[in-house]
């Protein structure tokens, strides 16, 4: 688990609100995809959490690679 994010990230949106970018983001090694609504509860990223708001130190929880490695997912 990543516990970097909980310990650093101030909050962004309050619980139970809409998030108001819905934009995904793809992990370019895995394939994982970052939902902002949902969040990474389980790797320390709270739902709610703009990509752009998950500090750059953070990585991939399935194949360890950095933020820098995840691109806008275009549907």
């Amino acid at each position: 688990m990543n516990t970097e994010f909980a310990a650093s990230a101030p909050p962004h949106a309050p619980p139970d609100s809409p998030v108001d970018d819905t934009r995904q983001w793809v992990c370019k090694v895995c394939g994982l995809v970052y939902d902002p609504v949902a969040g990474m509860p389980d790797d320390g990223i709270p739902a709610g959490t703009r990509f752009e708001d998950i500090p750059d130190g953070w990585y991939c929880p399935d194949c360890g690679v950095t933020k820098a490695d995840f691109e806008l997912l275009v549907f």
